[in-house]
């Protein structure tokens, strides 16, 4: 407009009138000035908008939790209310994947978002700073648009924790633990050990947790918060109140569905991590298998007690509904399946993890997203929603479109690496797994959700293989030098009867 004005000024100066060139002149000067005017109009607004839209985030880790929640189904029986009303208030992604079945690489991956494979961290005894001395910490990156960012628990792993990232952190208190050990009876169990207490929920580091979280919900806060909560049951050793294994008798448990040549068409990469030989064995020999489950789900059912008195202290607020809720688990869990225990496999127990949004004005109540994401992609999500830039380290990617639309279209998938170039890849119907030897499985989940068929070995997969393979790393960072951290549930223990 502004260039067919001015040619029009030009190549007519004899046949216009004065009042018609002023009119010309005034028409140039507006197409030039209305943008600039509309643009500036715009930047104020954007302004306005992302300070009205600064929400608070409420952000609840849990360790060791696997799919065994009501709203998931993982375990039929489980006593999950809070978890479930918090699911049925805004949107459970039921494909959520780590990017590494271990503590201290999960963490860091959602927290700086970046994969394993380019950190370098895979295990727990990694110190991941000194490889990411310039990431962003996302508890970091709202410290520096203005937020409130209080932390306490398990957020980062054991000594591993990031003080800068920061203003004040809660250390959790120690658990009691009971005189008698083992009480499983495995012998040097160490934590690989479960039993009743015969204590309060008050004497409990989780419930001490939460009276810090409740106590920061109840006071008045000049700024957005971002308050990350996070408990450590039911992580290892399973020692809850005794009520909470009182809720689930050894008559009524259902050990999971697994067959004892399972391990025999996977390659010996998997069967090391497996090690059935090890804690499996154990169980079995000392009849410790229903125990055990027994275990767990009272540690999930104290830990989801104590994840209701933060969220009603949250209710209590005024500006609970300008609130965002984040929960997610660092990892699964085995008990059993693959004649294994614990994490540490690239398999699906090992790597699907609930994680629930809920976003005022965005996510519906009750509703549930079936696309495979990642933890990876917490961080560019609460990001976006609470308008903050993303430093150019984020791999992850936002998942704001599947919070307003569950079902979008979605292509990625989910990438869970465990050590050295040992990579699992996962869509909406199939695992590919590929170790560091080269060696592969790959499981068809529409026919086979245990993962008890693995199909690699079938020509006629391995076009499947291909297009699978292509989501691998193209490079591995080479692992971080190994040290021990400190675990956060082993800072001081406290003996109980």
């Amino acid at each position: 407009m502004r260039n067919f004005l001015a040619m029009t000024a030009l190549r007519m100066p004899g046949r216009l009138s004065p009042a018609s060139k002023a009119f010309l002149g005034i028409a140039a000067f507006l197409s030039v000035a209305l943008p600039i005017l509309y643009t500036a109009m715009a930047f104020a607004n954007i302004q306005e908008d992302t300070k009205t839209a600064r929400k608070n985030v409420l952000f609840i880790a849990v360790d060791d939790l696997r799919d065994w929640t009501g709203c998931l189904g993982g375990y039929p029986g489980v006593k999950t209310p809070n978890l479930d009303r918090l699911a049925n208030r805004g949107l459970l992604f039921t494909r959520a994947y780590c990017s590494a079945p271990s503590c201290n690489p999960s963490r860091v991956a959602l927290l700086c978002s970046v994969n394993p494979a380019t950190s370098g961290v895979y295990l727990n005894s990694h110190p991941w700073r000194p490889r990411l001395a310039e990431a962003i910490t996302l508890p970091q990156l709202f410290m520096q648009h203005g937020y409130k960012v209080w932390g306490g628990g398990k957020i980062f792993h054991g000594s591993f924790n990031d003080l800068k990232s920061w203003e004040v952190y809660f250390q959790r208190p120690a658990d009691p633990v009971p005189d008698g050990r083992p009480l499983n009876g495995i012998p040097d169990a160490a934590q690989f050990d479960w039993g009743p207490l015969h204590v309060e929920d008050s004497a409990m580091g989780d419930a001490q947790l939460a009276d810090w979280a409740v106590e920061f919900l109840t006071q008045e806060h000049d700024r957005p918060f971002f308050l990350a909560v996070g408990f450590i049951r039911p992580h290892l050793p399973w020692y809850v109140p005794r009520k909470y294994f009182e809720e689930y008798p050894l008559s009524g448990i259902k050990l999971p569905p697994v067959r004892e040549d399972d391990l025999d068409d996977i390659p010996a990469a998997g069967v090391r991590m497996a090690n059935p030989k090890g804690d499996h064995a154990k169980v079995l020999a000392t009849d410790n298998w229903d125990r055990g489950i027994q275990g767990y789900l009272a540690s999930i059912t104290f830990c989801d007690g104590q994840i209701g008195r933060v969220l009603d202290a949250l209710d209590r607020r005024k500006d609970r509904d300008d609130t965002i809720i984040v929960l997610w688990s660092d990892h699964g869990w085995h008990l059993g399946e693959k004649l294994h225990w614990r994490k540490f496999t690239l398999w699906e127990e090992s790597g699907r993890v609930p994680l629930i949004f809920v976003v005022p004005g965005v996510t519906q109540p009750g509703s549930r997203c079936e696309r495979v994401v990642s933890l990876l992609d917490v961080y560019p999500t609460l990001a976006e929603l609470c308008n903050l830039p993303l430093p150019r380290h984020v791999e992850g990617r936002s998942l704001c479109r599947l919070l307003a639309n569950p079902e979008a279209p979605w292509d990625h998938v989910a990438l869970t690496t465990h050590g050295y170039r040992n990579h699992a890849v996962r869509n909406e119907r199939w695992r590919y797994i590929r170790y560091a030897d080269g060696s592969e499985e790959l499981y068809d989940h529409q026919s086979d959700p245990h993962e008890w068929t693995n199909l690699a070995s079938l020509p006629q997969y391995t076009e499947i293989k291909e297009q699978l393979s292509r989501y691998l790393p193209a490079t591995d960072a080479q692992p971080a030098e190994a040290e021990k951290p400190i675990r956060a549930e082993q800072q001081g223990r406290r003996r109980a009867r």
